[in-house]
C-alpha cells in the first residue's frame, strides 16, 4: 500500500462526518486526490502529500490546478520524520506557490488530524 493511500485511510478514520471520494483521474492532470463533502453541504478537494522531511514536491499540473482553483482546495501533508513535533499539516491550495519552496516550514491552517477534522466539518457553515 502506497504512502498516500495510508494517509487517506488515517484521514478517513479521523473524519467520520466527511464523505470522501478518491479521485483517480487520468483525464484531468493535477486533479487533487480527494473530493470531500461535509454535513453543511460543502464540497472541497484535498491533495495528499507524504514526505520524509520538510520539502514537498508538486507537478506543474498540480500547481496549475491550485492556482486556477484557489478556493475550497487544500493540501494535506504528512511527514514521516520521527523527530517532527507535528506530523500532519493542512494548507489552503491558494498558498501552493509559497508551499513548494518553503515546505512544512510554511505556517499551516491547522496541525494534526483532529484539527483537520474540525476544520473540514466547519467549512461553509
Amino acid at each position: 500500500m502506497g504512502a498516500e493511500v495510508k494517509l487517506y485511510k488515517k484521514l478517513k478514520a479521523k473524519t467520520p462526518k466527511i464523505i470522501w471520494n478518491r479521485v483517480e483521474n487520468l483525464a484531468i492532470p493535477g486533479m487533487p486526490d480527494l473530493l470531500g463533502y461535509n454535513t453543511s453541504g460543502h464540497f472541497f478537494t484535498v491533495e495528499l502529500k507524504v514526505t520524509k522531511g520538510k520539502k514537498l514536491k508538486f507537478s506543474p499540473h498540480q500547481i496549475a490546478f491550485h492556482v486556477t482553483h484557489p478556493n475550497n482546495t487544500f493540501i494535506l501533508a504528512e511527514t514521516l520524520d520521527p523527530r517532527a513535533s507535528n506530523r500532519f499539516h493542512l494548507y489552503r491550495g491558494s498558498c501552493i506557490m509559497e508551499l513548494e519552496p518553503a515546505g512544512l516550514e510554511l505556517e499551516a491552517c491547522c496541525l494534526g488530524l483532529d484539527a483537520c477534522n474540525l476544520f473540514f466539518e466547519k467549512l461553509g457553515a
